[in-house]
């Protein structure tokens, strides 16, 4: 045990009785739902969710009738707080529409939460207020709030340890799933595979994809291999992974396939850990099934496999999404050591990405889940990137564009796919038509979304 001597007790009184004169001095002030409901349109105010995911997204939270997010707000959840560097942090919240000159309005049920981020923005010189009556405000059904219209395949940690428990949380209605852990390779290969959740199988992505272009494989060999590792479309599955490209790759092919309810554990095995969930390291075995239940593919429609399919439907107005990294877009390198050619489909457009071909950094947040989409949904209009357009979204292999086009099915937008073929597929052949350089010289359009990537202690009251 500790000791604590007089001086010990006198040195933290006395830095204690410091702290809440200082905090006093600019005090966080309470806001009712009447003052809210004002301010709502109101420029000089900034109305900020501090929850997860799940909650802004669409979910209920509990004792509550109807979920989603308070009308425009914006999202900065307080765990955040542990990722974002030091000299980031003003223009990290500047990107998001967050000044010291704006009156910020913070909401969260859990108070402990709303406690923790609204004293570290007073901290930094803001003005801060609170809004905590969230769950009350929901339960008004004049009250606005917005949510997006597919929620649901987006789910948390504490959703899946409920249907794990035999509970019937929010939008699952089955008595049937699996939960797979997605990456490259067999067992013996998958070292993200060692440590897994509870009753996690693997699933190895070779199962629905073959080299060289890397494109969907024949679906005879993907039911084979969905039916041997017990995937049916009447289960509910459940994918998370390591790289969050793996399990949205394998999403999309699941709902190509025609499974009818696929799930994305959003923050994966992390966030899971962090909230205590049980892991453990055997191999779990699935049990094979006989029939899939319906005809693969259910849904052929969501795949552009080839550059001439691109290509007649660029004639048709789709746009080419390049989800590469900047300088895969722009010639300089190809992205990949077995791809040699270098440049994009003619017409491609940028539409963010990440550092190179392995990660989508521009579309998660600072603890690695997945970013707003509606901050996306902004990037994307500079880029002319808009809802009703048709979309394809391609990468090298098709992995990065699983995220994109993840977020569109989340908001509920129609008429986007994945171009599988890629800039691999496209490469191979000099028929097809190249760009190389950024269109009219542009410059690399700002992701807003620079958080330095650097853990680091609070400096307010409540750290």
């Amino acid at each position: 045990m500790k000791k604590f001597t007089a001086l010990t007790v006198l040195t933290a009184t006395l830095g204690l009785g410091l702290c809440l004169t200082g905090c006093k001095e600019n005090a966080v002030r309470q806001i009712d739902t009447a003052e809210l409901l004002k301010n709502l349109d109101n420029p000089n105010y900034v109305i900020i969710d501090t929850r997860d995911d799940s909650h802004y997204n669409g979910f209920k939270e509990d004792q509550a009738v109807r979920g989603g997010h308070i009308k425009n707000a914006i999202q900065f959840t307080t765990a955040w707080l542990d990722y974002i560097a030091d000299d980031k942090f003003d223009s990290f919240a500047a990107d998001k529409g967050i000044s010291k000159e704006k009156t910020l309005v913070f909401y969260d049920s859990n108070l402990d939460n709303l406690e923790r981020i609204s004293a570290e923005f007073l901290a930094k010189g803001y003005k801060v207020a609170v809004f905590k009556d969230i769950v009350n405000y929901s339960n008004v059904t004049d009250n606005p709030l917005e949510s997006f219209e597919n929620y649901q395949i987006s789910v948390s940690p504490q959703w899946l340890h409920d249907v794990m428990q035999g509970k019937s949380p929010e939008t699952y209605q089955n008595d049937k799933y699996m939960v797979f852990e997605v990456s490259w390779g067999p067992l013996e290969k998958a070292t993200t595979y060692v440590q897994h959740i509870n009753g996690a199988y693997h699933f190895d992505t070779d199962w629905i994809e073959n080299g060289p272009v890397w494109n969907l494989s024949d679906p005879q060999t993907i039911e084979q291999n969905l039916l041997k590792n017990g995937i049916t479309k009447d289960k509910t599955i459940v994918l998370y992974s390591d790289n969050q490209l793996a399990a949205l790759r394998v999403f999309w092919a699941l709902k190509w396939a025609g499974v009818e309810d696929v799930r994305f554990l959003n923050g994966g095995l992390k966030a899971w850990k962090e909230l205590d969930f049980p892991t453990e390291t055997q191999v779990n075995i699935p049990q094979a099934e006989q029939a899939f239940g319906a005809t693969i593919p259910v849904h052929p429609e969501i795949n552009i496999s080839s550059p001439q399919q691109a290509i007649n439907a660029q004639a048709k107005g789709l746009k080419l999404i390049s989800n590469r990294a900047w300088n895969e877009y722009t010639g300089e390198v190809s992205g990949y050591d077995y791809i040699p050619g270098k440049g994009e489909p003619q017409g491609a457009i940028w539409g963010f990405a990440g550092t190179d071909s392995s990660n989508m950094a521009d579309y998660y947040d600072p603890d690695g889940t997945l970013r707003n989409p509606n901050e996306i949904f902004a990037l994307w209009q500079g880029q002319q990137i808009q809802a009703g357009d048709q979309l394809a979204f391609y990468c090298g292999t098709g992995w990065r564009a699983g995220v994109p086009w993840f977020m569109t099915q989340l908001a509920g937008w129609q008429h986007t796919y994945v171009y599988d073929g890629g800039w691999n597929e496209w490469q191979m052949d000099s028929k097809y038509p190249v760009q190389k350089g950024a269109p009219q010289n542009m410059s690399k359009p700002d992701s807003k979304n620079d958080f330095g990537k650097v853990q680091k202690k609070g400096n307010s009251c409540k750290s």
